[in-house]
């Protein structure tokens, strides 16, 4: 009888180990880079940016061997979490008083919320479904996430609102059908752009709350993570289609003015994020696009395209958001 009793436990942990990664890998790697997790020690004190710059930065890396949450400054970096599960995907909310990230202490994903001195953390949404990706609204009262959810034999991602005050959830784009993920809310206008799948691939996409449509911004297949500016007047995205890897673009909210902005051919470039002036772009970078690659930050001027290295851990930094 313990004979079985321990076998049952196994084959439960196993099932749940395989639905956690199957979830996480769809969701941190769809048309994205991975991250590695290796067994590192990192004098965090003689790690800073290699060049100024203005505002903060929040970045997950696995520098000190699993992903916690760092905050970059323009002459320091400070660890914000401290523990053994994964600490990722970092995002600030408008106002720059909290910090809305996700992590795995109870097993799967929840959204969590801290100061940005990583204090007072607190967890927002609490199901047995992985939830990650979070965005702010721009009234910094609700956060947009992608959950996980069961549709037949399988699991998928879709888009999911929830309440700061009561906690209360809702799905925001009810009835559609396609996969949905990676959220992030425009500032200005009523609209939600994610990564889209497609037949083949991922796409960038628009939700229209105001008249509860969607539209794809781009064809085929090869474009992911867009960005509003914080003016709301551009998008910053990922599109694969010049090199076979991965660029940072630039659009209009309608899908209009496309123009690529990094154009090294021998790198993939992702995960942009826009400064607070919508001046510069901060974005991650790797000749590898796989577990071993070395995900390094970097900065480009949208104007000139001159581009300048930020950060560089013995580890992967990825996600960057600046406030």
């Amino acid at each position: 009888m313990e004979k079985n009793i321990r076998r049952i436990k196994r084959k439960m942990l196993l099932r749940n180990k395989l639905a956690l990664l199957t979830f996480v890998f769809f969701l941190l790697t769809a048309c994205s880079g991975n991250e590695e997790t290796g067994e590192q020690s990192v004098n965090n004190q003689a790690l800073k940016p290699k060049i100024p710059f203005k505002g903060k930065i929040v970045i997950q890396s696995n520098m000190d061997g699993d992903n916690e949450i760092y905050l970059l400054t323009k002459d320091k970096m400070q660890k914000l979490t401290d523990n053994t599960w994964e600490d990722e995907y970092p995002v600030w909310s408008p106002d720059g008083k909290k910090i809305a990230f996700t992590a795995n202490p109870r097993g799967n994903y929840d959204i969590f919320i801290m100061n940005p001195d990583g204090t007072d953390i607190t967890p927002l949404t609490n199901s047995s479904s992985n939830e990650g990706e979070p965005s702010w609204f721009p009234d910094g009262k609700h956060i947009a996430y992608a959950r996980e959810i069961k549709k037949l034999l399988r699991k998928e991602a879709a888009l999911f609102k929830v309440n700061l005050d009561t906690k209360n959830t809702k799905r925001i784009i009810p009835g559609y059908s396609k996969i949905n993920a990676i959220p992030h809310i425009s500032p200005t206008a009523p609209l939600i752009v994610f990564t889209g799948k497609r037949t083949f691939g991922w796409d960038v996409a628009v939700y229209d709350m105001r008249k509860n449509e969607v539209e794809y911004l781009e064809e085929g297949g090869n474009s992911c993570r867009a960005r509003f500016s914080p003016d709301g007047k551009k998008l910053a995205y990922v599109s694969s289609k010049a090199d076979g890897k991965g660029d940072i673009w630039l659009m209009d909210p309608d899908g209009g003015e496309k123009t690529r902005l990094t154009e090294s051919d021998e790198t993939f470039d992702y995960f942009p994020s826009w400064s607070p002036d919508g001046k510069y772009i901060v974005f991650n970078s790797s000749t590898k696009h796989d577990h071993n690659a070395d995900w390094k930050l970097y900065i480009i001027d949208v104007s000139s395209r001159i581009t300048s290295l930020l950060f560089d851990s013995p580890g992967n930094d990825n996600f960057p958001d600046w406030h």
